[in-house]
C-alpha cells in the first residue's frame, strides 16, 4: 500500500472545524480515489460513495432538488444500506465533473453542515468538456491539487527508512557532504524513478514485480488512455491537434534549443494553431510550460515571456514512456545518448511541478541560458541541470556581471555531492526534491 502526502492534507481539512466541502483535483490515474476512500474509511464511521463517470444514473440523484435532505432521500434510491450519521458521514463524489449540479450541491452541503463532502476531478476546466462556470460554488468549496507519487512518495514505496530521508536533508540544509553510502544508493533510486515515474499503479507494479517489460506496457495503457481523452473530451477542430502536440514534446526537449517551436508540427505553424491546445494539456495536467523571463528581476510571474517557453511532461515516468522502449535499459545503464539532458531537466520540472510550483527559465539573444530561475527563500535563485558534470559559464556570468544583474544565489544540480564549485552550492540531483 503506498504512502502519499495528500493523507496529511486531507487530515489537516477534516481537523478544521469551519471545513468546507473538498475538491481534488489531479490527472487521471494520479491515486486521487484510492487516496480518497482510504481516508474516509479510517476517519468516518459512515462512507457513501458516489462514482459519476462509472455509472451517469447518479446524476439524477441532483436533478430535482438540491435541499439536502431531498438528496439523501435520492441517494437512499440508488444506493443501498447507507447510513447518513450526523457529523460523522462523508459522501465521495468521485469524477464530479459529470455532474455539474453536484458540484452546485456543495454549496447547500456546507450551508447544511451535517455530512462532510469530498469530490474529485481530472477534467475540471478542460475547454469543449462541461465546463457549466454556474455550477462552480464559489467560496463554499476548499480546492486542492493531487499529482502522481514524487521521488520522495517513491522512496517511501521502495521501503527507504525516514531516518535516510531526514538525514539527508540535514546534509542539504547544512552543506555537508552526504556519506558515499547513501550517496550511491539514491543514485541508483533517481535512476529507478526515472525510468518509472510516479504513477501510482505502475510504481505499485514495479515494486511487486521488478519486470520492466510490464512496466513498459503498463505505462503504453495509460499514455493511451490519455490519448483517448483527448480525442473524446476535446474539441473537435482540436483532435488532431492535440496527439500532434503532445507526442512532439520528447523531440522539442531533444533539440539543443528546447524553446517550444510551432513550426516543429506543423510547416509555417504558429502559435494561432496551438495555442489552445497547449492550454487544454496543461489543464489537464499532463505538461506544464516553463516560461522564459524578460530580465532576472522579482516578481517571477510579471517578468515572463508568454511566446518564449518549454513544455516538460508532468511526470517523468510518462516522458519515458513516450520514447523508445529501449529507453528503460539505457536509463538504467545511465546512458540517453540524446535524450540526456532533456530527461534530466524534465526530471529537475517534475520535482517542481510536484511541489506545486511555476517553471521559469532564463535565455538571451547573447546565448546565455539559464535551465531553471526560482525564488528560494526570498531570494532570486539560478539553477543549472546538469545530466552529469560540467562547467557552469552561463551561471558565472550573471553572477559576476553586477552591474547588469542583481543576483547573488546559485545552485548546480547534476552527479555531484554536495560542496561549492567556485561559490556555487552544487547538490546531488536525487536531492532536487528538497527545493521548494
Amino acid at each position: 500500500m503506498l504512502k502519499r502526502k495528500i493523507e496529511n492534507q486531507l487530515l489537516k481539512w477534516k481537523n478544521n472545524k469551519n471545513r468546507k466541502p473538498l475538491l481534488v483535483r489531479g490527472i487521471r490515474q494520479c491515486g486521487k480515489t484510492f487516496s480518497v476512500k482510504k481516508f474516509a474509511e479510517e476517519n468516518y464511521k459512515s462512507v457513501i460513495y458516489i462514482n459519476f463517470q462509472k455509472n451517469d444514473q447518479y446524476n439524477k440523484i441532483f436533478e430535482h432538488s438540491l435541499e439536502i435532505d431531498d438528496i439523501k432521500i435520492q441517494m437512499s434510491i440508488y444506493l443501498k444500506e447507507i447510513e447518513f450519521i450526523d457529523n460523522d458521514t462523508v459522501i465521495i463524489l468521485d469524477e464530479i465533473q459529470e455532474c455539474p449540479k453536484a458540484r452546485t450541491s456543495l454549496k447547500f452541503f456546507k450551508i447544511d453542515g451535517r455530512y462532510d463532502v469530498i469530490a474529485t476531478g481530472s477534467l475540471l476546466g478542460i475547454k469543449g468538456y462541461k465546463d457549466d462556470n454556474l455550477s462552480i460554488p464559489v467560496g463554499y468549496e476548499e480546492d486542492i491539487k493531487m499529482y502522481p507519487l514524487d521521488f520522495e512518495e517513491f522512496l517511501w514505496a521502495k521501503g527507504i527508512n525516514e531516518s535516510v530521508v531526514n538525514e539527508i536533508k540535514r546534509c542539504v540544509d547544512c552543506h555537508e557532504k552526504i556519506s558515499e553510502a547513501i550517496h550511491f544508493k539514491m543514485k541508483e533510486l533517481l535512476l529507478q524513478y526515472i525510468a518509472v515515474g510516479g504513477m501510482p499503479e505502475v510504481v505499485d507494479k514495479f515494486i511487486n514485480t521488478n519486470n520492466i517489460n510490464e512496466i513498459v506496457k503498463l505505462k503504453k495503457e495509460i499514455i493511451n488512455s490519455f490519448k483517448e481523452d483527448m480525442v473524446k473530451y476535446a474539441e473537435k477542430s482540436d483532435k488532431s491537434k492535440l496527439t500532434e502536440c503532445f507526442e512532439s514534446i520528447p523531440n522539442q526537449l531533444a533539440k539543443i534549443n528546447k524553446k517550444f517551436q510551432y513550426s516543429l508540427l506543423k510547416k509555417k505553424g504558429t502559435k494561432k494553431d496551438y495555442i489552445g491546445v497547449l492550454e487544454w494539456l496543461e489543464n489537464y495536467g499532463i505538461i506544464k510550460r516553463c516560461y522564459n523571463l524578460n530580465c532576472l528581476e522579482l516578481p517571477l510571474s510579471a517578468n515572463k515571456n508568454i511566446d518564449k517557453f518549454k513544455v516538460y511532461i508532468s511526470d517523468i515516468g510518462l516522458l519515458i514512456g513516450m520514447l523508445d522502449e529501449d529507453s528503460y535499459i539505457d536509463i538504467l545503464e545511465g546512458n540517453l545518448g540524446i535524450y540526456k539532458g532533456a530527461v534530466y531537466e524534465n526530471l529537475f520540472a517534475d520535482f517542481l511541478i510536484k511541489n506545486d510550483k511555476d517553471l521559469y527559465y532564463f535565455q538571451n539573444e547573447s546565448g546565455l541560458e539559464i535551465d531553471f530561475i526560482m525564488k528560494l527563500n526570498k531570494v532570486l535563485t539560478l539553477i543549472e541541470v546538469k545530466a552529469k558534470t560540467g562547467n557552469s559559464k552561463s551561471l558565472r556570468t550573471v553572477l559576476n556581471y553586477k552591474e547588469k544583474y542583481d543576483v547573488k544565489s546559485a545552485l548546480k544540480v547534476g552527479d555531484y555531492n554536495i560542496g561549492d564549485s567556485n561559490g556555487i552550492l552544487t547538490l546531488p540531483f536525487y536531492t532536487a526534491f528538497l527545493i521548494k
